[in-house]
Order: C-alpha cells, then sequence, then structure tokens
C-alpha cells in the first residue's frame, strides 16, 4: 500500500468508523465512482462476469457535458457493450475531420475511409446528455447496482485490502459500501488522484476552453454535414461540431495568458469575440443563434503521478486529461474502462496474477495519452500545420495519420513504422527549417505558462456565463 495510502487512511480513519457507526455497511466487490463513459464501460463488463458492481453517480441523467466527437474506434466499443443501435440512432455521423487553417489557402479534409484500417470508415458527433444516459442505461440493465445524485465523500483503504466508501445523496441520505476494488472514473473531479495528492498541472501543456450550442450554423451539404472542422487562430483553435436537431457544439481552446484578457467580459461576450477573431468559423456562424448558456474549463491539462494501486484504478479523466483537439476523450475513457475490466477480473479472481495484470494495464494506460501528445503539443507548430494541410502518403504516413486521427492505437493494424517515419519527417523538417523551429517552440512556451485564471473559470468543473 502505497505511503500515500496510508496517511490519507489514517486521517479519514475516524471519521469513517463514526459514520459506519451509524449507518448499515453494505458489501460489494467493485464500486465504481462516476458513472460517465469510463465508468459505465468498466461496471457492466464486471457485471457481465458476476461481480456485485455499485456505482455512484453524482448527477442524475440526463445531464449536460462536452466531448461531443467520438471516433471510429468507438464504434467497435459499442457492439462489445450492446448498445451500436442505440447509439446510432442519436449520433450524427461523421466521415472526417477538417482543418481550417488562415495561414492557408485552402481547407484539409481527411476521410476516415483513408486510414490503414477501412472496416472504420465514420464515427458519430453525438448531445453527451443523451450518449451518457444510453450508457448509465445500459450498465443497470446488465446488473450494475446504479445510484444517481450521489456523491462519493471519503474513502478508507483498510488493511485487509479492502476500502471502505462513504457517499451521500442528494436528499440528504448518507451510504457506506465495503468493496474488494475500487474504480475512480469521477472524471475531472479526479477523486482519487485529489485525496492522493498525486494530480499536476501538465508541464508539457495548458490550455482552456469556452464553449456553448448553437442553433442554424452553416454546414456542408450531404454527407459532410456531420465533419468536425478544427479552425486554427492566433490564440489557440476552435472545434465546429455538428449534432443531430441543427445544434451544434462550438468551443474555443486558447491559451492561459488569452483567457486572462476576458477582463470583465461575460463568457458568452468572450466566446462571441473570440470567434470575430477567427472570420472562417464567424462565416459559418453569421446566421447561427447561441441556444445554452456558455462555459469555461480551466486547467484543461493535467497528469495523474499513477492510474493504479493493489485494489484501485483512475480512469479516464480521473488519471489525466490532455486537449480536446483530436477527440480522444470518449474513446480514451471507454477504453480504460475495457482494459480496466479485465486487469480487476485478474486482480479478483487470480490474486497470484494480480501484480502483473496491474503492470499491463498501467502500460496499456499511458500509450494512448503518449501517442495522442506527441501531435497535440506540436499541432501549432507552423512545420506540423504544414504537413496536416499538406499530407503526403510517403512510407504510408498519411494512412497512419489517419488511423490516429480515428482512434486506432490500440489494435493490430500496422501503423506503427509509419508513424514513426511521420515523426522523422517532423524532425528533419525542423532541421531544415531552424529559426521557424526554434520560435515555435519560445512562443509555446510563452503560451503554457501558467497563469491566474481566478475569477475566470473556477478551478477547472466549469463556470457559466
Amino acid at each position: 500500500m502505497h505511503s500515500a495510502q496510508l496517511a490519507h487512511g489514517a486521517h479519514e480513519a475516524h471519521a469513517a468508523h463514526a459514520a459506519t457507526s451509524e449507518t448499515q455497511t453494505m458489501d460489494c466487490d467493485v464500486i465504481v465512482i462516476g458513472g460517465g463513459p469510463a465508468g459505465c464501460s468498466v461496471a457492466p463488463l464486471l457485471a457481465e462476469k458476476g461481480y456485485k458492481v455499485v456505482l455512484l453517480e453524482k448527477a442524475h441523467h440526463p445531464r449536460f457535458h462536452i466531448g461531443e466527437s467520438l471516433l471510429p474506434a468507438n464504434l467497435p466499443l459499442f457492439e462489445r457493450l450492446g448498445i451500436a443501435e442505440e447509439v446510432k440512432a442519436i449520433g450524427m455521423e461523421k466521415w472526417s475531420a477538417e482543418f481550417v487553417s488562415p495561414w492557408h489557402e485552402h481547407n484539409q479534409t481527411f476521410h476516415f475511409a483513408d486510414a490503414w484500417d477501412k472496416s472504420m470508415p465514420h464515427a458519430y458527433q453525438v448531445l453527451r446528455s443523451q450518449f451518457d444516459e444510453i450508457l448509465i442505461r445500459n450498465s443497470e440493465k446488465k446488473g450494475v447496482e446504479v445510484h444517481e445524485g450521489c456523491k462519493a465523500r471519503s474513502i478508507d483503504f483498510l488493511p485487509d485490502n479492502s476500502a471502505v466508501v462513504q457517499a451521500q445523496h442528494d436528499d440528504g441520505r448518507e451510504s457506506t459500501w465495503r468493496a474488494r476494488f475500487v474504480v475512480d472514473a469521477s472524471g475531472r473531479d479526479t477523486f482519487l488522484a485529489n485525496r492522493f495528492q498525486i494530480k499536476h498541472r501538465n508541464p508539457r501543456h495548458n490550455s482552456s476552453a469556452v464553449y456553448g450550442h448553437f442553433k442554424s450554423a452553416q454546414r456542408h451539404e450531404g454527407k459532410a454535414a456531420g465533419n468536425i472542422t478544427i479552425f486554427w487562430f492566433d490564440y489557440g483553435w476552435f472545434w465546429f461540431i455538428p449534432m443531430m436537431d441543427n445544434v451544434t457544439s462550438i468551443g474555443m481552446v486558447t491559451w492561459p495568458h488569452f483567457m486572462k484578457t476576458k477582463g470583465e467580459r461575460s463568457l458568452q461576450q468572450f466566446l462571441m469575440d473570440g470567434i470575430a477573431l477567427c472570420p472562417a468559423l464567424a462565416e459559418r456562424l453569421k446566421t447561427a443563434t447561441l441556444v445554452s448558456e456558455v462555459e469555461a474549463t480551466g486547467n484543461f491539462s493535467y497528469v495523474s503521478e499513477r492510474n493504479h494501486g493493489s485494489n484501485y484504478v483512475l480512469l479516464g479523466d480521473a488519471y489525466a486529461f490532455i486537449d480536446p483537439v483530436f477527440s480522444s476523450g470518449v474513446l480514451l475513457a471507454m477504453n480504460s474502462g475495457f482494459m480496466a475490466a479485465e486487469a480487476i477480473d485478474t486482480c479478483l479472481a487470480r490474486p497470484a496474477m494480480a501484480a502483473e495484470a496491474l503492470r499491463e494495464f498501467d502500460r496499456k494506460m499511458q500509450h494512448g495519452p503518449k501517442e495522442f501528445s506527441w501531435f497535440i503539443y506540436r499541432v501549432t507548430n507552423p512545420i506540423m500545420r504544414d504537413m496536416f494541410m499538406g499530407p503526403k502518403n510517403i512510407f504510408r504516413v498519411k494512412e497512419a495519420l489517419l488511423s490516429v486521427l480515428a482512434g486506432d492505437i490500440f489494435g493490430k493494424t500496422p501503423i506503427w513504422r509509419s508513424v514513426f517515419m511521420f515523426k522523422a519527417i517532423y524532425y528533419i523538417a525542423c532541421a531544415f527549417s531552424p529559426r521557424v523551429a526554434w520560435m515555435a517552440r519560445k512562443k509555446r512556451q510563452m503560451n503554457i505558462r501558467p497563469e491566474d485564471q481566478s475569477g475566470i473559470v473556477d478551478g477547472g468543473l466549469g463556470a457559466r456565463a
């Protein structure tokens, strides 16, 4: 058991004992904290294996959430969970990803059908309130004991390798569970990472987001209507995510120093003023109407020191988050749930193999953020932008890049030699343009420096206009 656990356990042991003396402690095999994509992937998979699984979700579904753009690699996961048809019914088909640059005279569209694996040619854009409700209802159908409006308040890791979780329902009731294994799928609440004090700002990235929903934004015609579009501008980038019912999600992802220029403006005015700085996006929104409150999320990029212990795991955003530019959040969350289900089953059913299973879980968990991060850290570099806006398929690097954009990084698709070649071409280009590379590096270091954003966003949990 980690020293952080012991310290935390000692700090909360008295409170846990006092509470359990007043409320009955219920037993389960696995307790899942959080009812988003990560929690609602691991929970039904374990329930299907015969484990008693309890899931605690602080909100009531449906509830608002960002992260509406899914990847083609999500679709096989929907099939395995048995929700493919339900997601299809609420999803706007997304066949391509478009990049729009003010520094180039053309737009660049990446068609997922051109990726290495041709069997995943599209994905969906979804209203997350609908999508997440499908996931949590599926968990209930699969036998998970779901408690909505129930917020985990404290946790005590005991010497017998079990854990006691205390939670409060929104009607004031308190409940206590003793579990053999704990899954933290609490998203940006980072339940365990905060308690262990292992969550840190990512020193290699730092961004904030301001976002809202618009009606009647200008879309492309026909099959391209559901394309996600990324608009670069001087202070970061915008997402343009078409969804069903003529709703489009618009988000400005920008640097901390630009967020600080908000001043006395409302978040809504700050977003609209930002859109005005991106003429290509402003043109597509000239007849659109804002139909939601504008919200903000700060301290967007963070990472935890570890993603597991002997009887717990941290999944999805509860472990780390980098940047939404490649729409990887839901895929990484759901995939972490699948990986965790396999590891937890081994830990509970074959304890002698637990350490090896958790090491493999750790390796796979780090793989996704690592591969996406390399591109995310460089995507605003002029040299990388040029490669994105004029991709060549020498050594099949374009197909490999498309596979990464499609989220096809966990299977057996043999893209890695071509990904290596793409990176090599980038470094060679930097060597031939040292001044451009150096200036881009200096600008990035300036952009990601931390700024005090108090009063702009409330510590990363969201703020409303």
